[in-house]
């Protein structure tokens, strides 16, 4: 027989043996004996389960055997006295035999609720099983205790242990009381203990109660009993005895469910409740013991909403401190960060570091997001140990750090700065790599201001000034905003740029020749400055990439080009360009989730993948990996591929080896000189002889006058784009064929 499984026959055999014992003739020897049987194999079973199960606290358990043992000893000498010497005493030498019992089970039930592991008092659950304590206790003395304590018809002795028996119940009820409400997962083996001294309690009261008041005997109480003793020994056999009374079955502060507020109400109200009875209010002592439970019970209520308003604030503060908090690095987030400038700001001068490491994303896509994220931890407690305990050091989020420095000069600001620098220019372990991490440091005051945000832009710039000149912390002065800094000031503005809806995108013909018919039309990107009117893109491209925003520009891009394609099909049909074709950086490439992003922009608009094309430079795709694949997944899409600038690369020819490619758009340098004599025309001639002998199909970039396109229509190029055909666009004419094409 399987070990797991003797709990389950133990409850089935006694069940069974408790049933015989109903069969046999009442109050004769035998039934008493087989009464005994139960309970001493109860006992032994007991000790068993100890064994077998190996429990963490076996002295509890020995403690319950203890009690158990010494009940079946009281059934013994009380049945001497009745069989063998033909007496029936009260109180007998019996009763204080099963008395001294109720320690012993007390003591078990103590160290099964006490977490003696940790040492911690649930005082919550204290006050709980206090308040039912009281408000059962008080029943209790009204209709047991107090009524036999006052019969005057008893011996002394036969008082002292008529009240004795119900005040062992009633120290047996708080128990139960601490057990239910203080126990937070209840295991089967700390469950059927619960159900054992239940069975007692409620025996024990009913005994009392018909005793006081019908004075008739019950012999279906003996269940009661029998079942207790049952359940004690099937919780020893059960497995998960053997974690009973240890730290994992508690739970500090079990929840306040709402059967365990109806039970506290209940308790709560029964002193007043009792008042109502008929009798009870005009009998003296019963009067003042309710009303001491009822202040008892008062102050405990008090107590109890005290402590739940105290967790409550507990746990709002924690709450509040994890949603000030940074996830990975444990540093203060950016909402703590802002509120602790606007703070600072208000009360007096305030110095601002803002930190971003050099190259994070290529450390992540190179060797995972698990070494980065450790790269992060480490810098964060770097910045933490190299600053004052005043200083408050932020993770804004991604690679980016910002330090509040409050009360502090230029130059003290600037020396902590210094400190920050060299304490991130020390070689980071993260994992098996060992990675050397820079960081663009822009520092600024709060000066002349009293807005946060301002603050912020400035530090923005003096980081992107670092950032571009590759060399020092920089700080913010005036000129940062008007000089050869623009790229700073150009990141610190793209995002806003970018939530006002700033750019726009235009489309640029690409022709056929020699007809000068639109076959397809390239996306470019420029920017709508509110005061410095329209941007192109080479200003600002390259701090998009710099700051990451190129990858939520360019799905952007994607989005609002392949909308209009769609657009124009609807409105012109077979007239409308065949392809959109959209410019795709090395950073977007760089992305695990750039193709999701591109098919998910095709579902969305409703553009077939035939009638896009995505163009990628050279230096893009020329350290392969990341960039390749992305490329190779968006190919199998059906979407084409267009190799910009073509040409002017390292290794040009190479690439057409391992990029999927389709189109190759010949560089403008190559046509500029196509009319002249000499190599240039032999040049272009073998571009195009390449991309026929592959199967591609070319396009020269950058035709600005009829004599280059007639020399590259004669030199067997087909598609031709540049400002001879038209400049860029947000409706460009490509419904009439461009006259004088050739």
């Amino acid at each position: 027989m399987r070990r797991e499984r003797l709990w389950w026959v133990w409850l089935v055999t006694g069940s069974l043996a408790t049933a015989g014992y109903f069969l046999l003739p009442p109050d004769g020897l035998a039934s008493n004996l087989g009464y005994d049987a139960i309970g001493l194999a109860s006992t032994a079973l007991i000790i068993t389960g100890v064994r077998l199960n190996r429990a963490h606290r076996p002295a509890m358990w020995y403690w319950f055997a203890a009690g158990q043992f010494t009940w079946v000893v009281g059934d013994l000498v009380w049945e001497y006295y009745l069989y063998v010497l033909k007496q029936d005493p009260y109180p007998s030498p019996a009763d204080y035999v099963y008395l001294s019992a109720y320690p012993m089970l007390v003591a078990g039930m103590l160290m099964l609720i006490r977490d003696r592991k940790r040492g911690v008092r649930d005082i919550a659950a204290l006050v709980d099983a206090a308040i039912v304590a009281i408000g059962l206790g008080l029943v209790f003395w009204v209709f047991v205790m107090h009524p036999v304590a006052a019969d005057s018809s008893a011996t002394t002795m036969e008082r002292v242990v008529g009240v004795a028996y119900p005040a062992a119940d009633a120290l047996l009820l708080a128990m139960l009381a601490r057990f239910y409400t203080g126990v937070g997962r209840l295991s089967p083996s700390v469950r059927l203990l619960g159900l054992a001294a239940l069975l007692l309690l409620v025996s024990d009261v009913i005994y009392s109660l018909v005793e006081l008041y019908v004075e008739v005997e019950i012999s279906i109480l003996d269940a009661g009993w029998l079942g207790s003793y049952i359940c004690w020994a099937a919780a020893a056999l059960h497995p998960s005895m053997r974690g009973a009374g240890t730290a994992a079955e508690h739970t500090s502060g079990a929840r306040v469910g709402r059967a365990r507020l109806v039970l506290l109400a209940v308790c709560s109200l029964l002193a007043p409740g009792l008042l109502f009875i008929p009798g009870i209010g005009a009998d003296e002592v019963d009067r003042l013991t309710i009303a001491g439970g009822a202040v008892l019970l008062f102050l405990l209520v008090v107590v109890r909403m005290s402590g739940f308003v105290g967790e409550v604030q507990r746990q709002a503060d924690q709450l509040e401190n994890l949603a000030m908090a940074d996830d990975l690095t444990g540093l203060a987030n950016r909402r703590r960060f802002e509120q602790a400038l606007g703070t600072a700001l208000a009360a007096g001068r305030i110095q601002v570091a803002l930190l971003d490491l050099d190259d994070f994303k290529g450390v992540n896509d190179r060797l995972g997001h698990g070494v980065g994220d450790r790269l992060l931890t480490v810098v964060a407690h770097r910045l933490r140990a190299a600053l004052p305990a005043d200083v408050l050091v932020s993770r804004m989020g991604g690679d980016e750090f910002a330090v509040l420095m409050p009360d502090m000069t230029d130059a003290e600001a600037d020396k902590i700065v210094a400190r920050l620098a060299e304490a991130l220019g020390v070689p980071v372990t993260a994992g098996e790599h060992e990675l050397l991490v820079g960081a663009s440091i822009g520092v600024t005051c709060g000066d002349g201001t009293s807005d946060p945000y301002e603050v912020m832009r400035r530090a923005d710039v003096a980081m992107y000034a670092a950032k571009a000149a590759h060399d020092r912390p920089r700080r913010y002065t005036p000129d940062l905003d008007e000089t050869s800094d623009e790229q700073a000031r150009i990141g610190a503005e793209l995002r806003t740029a970018l939530d006002a809806g700033q750019f726009r995108v235009v489309y640029q013909p690409i022709v056929s020749l020699p007809a000068g018919e639109t076959v397809a039309v390239e996306a470019l990107v420029r920017w709508d400055h509110p005061e410095r009117g329209m941007i192109p893109p080479d200003r600002f491209i390259p701090a998009a990439e710099r700051n990451g925003l190129i990858v939520e520009l360019g799905e952007w891009i994607m989005r609002t080009a392949c909308t209009q394609a769609v657009l124009w099909r609807a409105q012109h049909g077979a007239a409308a360009p065949m392809r959109m074709s959209v410019n795709v950086s090395a950073r977007q490439l760089a992305e695990p989730g750039f193709a999701a992003m591109v098919a998910a922009v095709l579902r969305e608009t409703g553009l077939p993948a035939n009638g896009l094309a995505v163009e990628v430079t050279e230096t893009a795709v020329f350290g392969g990996g990341q960039a390749v694949q992305s490329l190779q997944d968006v190919h199998d899409l059906g979407v084409a591929i267009a190799l910009d600038d073509f040409g002017t690369g390292h290794s040009s020819l190479g690439l057409l080896q391992t990029v999927p490619v389709d189109v190759i758009k010949v560089d403008k340098s190559f046509v500029d000189t196509i009319t002249m004599a000499g190599r240039h025309a032999v040049i272009a001639t073998a571009l195009i002889q390449v991309s026929a002998g592959l199967g591609l199909t070319a396009v020269a970039e950058g035709v600005e006058t009829a004599e280059q396109a007639a020399e590259l229509h004669r030199l067997g190029y087909e598609l031709a784009q540049g400002y001879h055909f038209g400049r860029p666009a947000a409706e460009p004419s490509f419904t009439i064929p461009v006259t004088g094409a050739v």
